[in-house]
Parts: C-alpha cells; sequence; structure tokens
C-alpha cells in the first residue's frame, strides 16, 4: 500500500509539472528547483522498481517523466533562441536610431550654417546698396532752372514722387516763367504714369486753365482725354481726342488722337466736318 501511495505521489508530481510547464510560467530557478526534484524521484523510482510489484506502472511513469524533461529542455532553448533573435533585433533597431540621429544632426547644422550664409549675403546687399544710393540733391530754390532740371530727371527716372515735390515747387514759385506751364504738365504726367488717372485729369485742366496759348494745351488735352479711357469713361475720352483734331490739327497730337480713335473703330471729326 506504501508503494501504491508513493508512485500515486509520483504521478501528481509529474501532472503538476506538465501542468506547470504548458502554462509557459516556469522560471529558470524554478526549472533548476525541478529538475532536482526529478532526479530525486526518478532514484525513488528506481528504489520502487526493485523493492516489489508495480515495475511497468513505475516504469511508464520515468518514461513520462523523462519526456517532460526533454520537452520542458527544448521549450526553454526555444525560448532562449527567441529572446537572443528579440536582443539582436532590438540591438540592430537601435544602431539605425543612432545613424539616423546622426544624419538629423548634420543636416540641422548645414541648415544652420546655410542660414549664416543667407544672413551675410543680405547683409553685404543691404550695406551695397546704401553705398550705391546717391545722396538727395540739395537744390538753391533761387536757381529755377537747376530745380526744374532736377525734377524733369526724376521723371525720366521714375522716381515720380520726387519729381511731383520739384516740380510743384516750381509751379509755385516761379509761376510766371515760361518754364511753368511745362511743370504743370509734368505734374500731370506722373500721375499718369502712376496709375492716378483722377489726379492726372485735374492737373492738365490746371494747364488748360491757368495757361493761355501755352504749347502743352494739346498734349494735356490729349492726355486728359487718354486719362478719360482708362477709367473707363469713353464718351469723354472720345470728345477730348475729337477737340484735339479739331482744334490742334497737323499736330503730332492731333495725329495721335486720329490713331486712336480709328484703333477703336470711330470716325474722327476734323474742323468743318
Amino acid at each position: 500500500m506504501r508503494r501504491i501511495a508513493k508512485v500515486r505521489t509520483l504521478k501528481r508530481v509529474g501532472v503538476a509539472w506538465i501542468a506547470a510547464s504548458a502554462l509557459g510560467c516556469v522560471s529558470s530557478s524554478e526549472i533548476a528547483d525541478i529538475k532536482t526534484q526529478l532526479q530525486d524521484i526518478q532514484l525513488q523510482v528506481l528504489q520502487l522498481q526493485k523493492q516489489g510489484p508495480s515495475k511497468g506502472e513505475i516504469a511508464e511513469l520515468q518514461r513520462a517523466i523523462t519526456e517532460q524533461i526533454q520537452t520542458l529542455v527544448e521549450s526553454e532553448a526555444g525560448t532562449q533562441a527567441n529572446i537572443k533573435e528579440l536582443v539582436n533585433r532590438i540591438e540592430q533597431f537601435e544602431g539605425k536610431l543612432d545613424e539616423t540621429d546622426f544624419k538629423l544632426t548634420q543636416l540641422a547644422n548645414q541648415i544652420g550654417a546655410t542660414n549664416q550664409d543667407l544672413q551675410a549675403l543680405r547683409n553685404a546687399a543691404e550695406e551695397a546698396q546704401q553705398r550705391t544710393v546717391a545722396p538727395p540733391v540739395v537744390v538753391n530754390p533761387t536757381e529755377p532752372q537747376a530745380l526744374y532740371d532736377t525734377a524733369y530727371n526724376d521723371y525720366l527716372q521714375g522716381n515720380f514722387d520726387l519729381a511731383i515735390l520739384s516740380f510743384h515747387q516750381y509751379a509755385e514759385t516761379y509761376r510766371g516763367t515760361e518754364l511753368a506751364d511745362n511743370a504743370t504738365y509734368w505734374i500731370g504726367e506722373c500721375y499718369y504714369r502712376q496709375g492716378k488717372f483722377q489726379k492726372a485729369i485735374e492737373q492738365f485742366d490746371q494747364v488748360l486753365t491757368r495757361f493761355d496759348n501755352s504749347d502743352r494745351t494739346p498734349s494735356a488735352l490729349l492726355k486728359k482725354g487718354y486719362a478719360y479711357f482708362e477709367l473707363g469713361q469713353r464718351a469723354q475720352g472720345v470728345v477730348h481726342l475729337q477737340n484735339v483734331i479739331r482744334d490742334y490739327a497737323n499736330t503730332d497730337e492731333a495725329h495721335l488722337a486720329s490713331q486712336r480713335l480709328q484703333e477703336m473703330g470711330l470716325e474722327t471729326q476734323k474742323d468743318g466736318d
């Protein structure tokens, strides 16, 4: 009876070992302890085999335990291999991260250097521009021709705001001179070139009303018509161009007015028509 109880105890140990292995929750230290217990059990089994009957049952239990030990050893070896492979992959991934971080650092350094170069170029360009900008010409108001020439040069260079200021100064200071009507006309031209067509019309009107028999009258009348066209006031523009053709025939302005009306598909009216 004692031998049968021992056999049953051995069976329970074997079953417990198999269940623990199947659950996969055996640590390395626990495996070592279990292996020691199994060795003791094997020794007891051998002693039981020598002591009496039921040797077949004991031998079967021994084979089951041996197979379970082999399965556990193989399972442990496979688990260690998987862990080793996982560690290798992690190390490879960390290596790639380090390489990527290094490349990003290099790129950031290159961007910083490029920004510094661009800023240096901007600074150099600003300094060069400051050196090349000519200082404003100081004109003596008592020299009308110098003032007029300065304003006209600003107009030719596209400095329309400066030209307007100088022409205004001339027209107001030297309104009795022969260039006063020209100065007034060029103010209108500056506004026209700036796209300020209503102001241009007002300035051309100044030429037409303030200066009798001015040689700028045909030009002022022509450009006033052009300005009306730019504002979309077609009828007003046509009237002014027809007035140029009628009142100032055989002039360059009359020819330009006639050409513009013909391009628009309109007939020109001459004096006496």
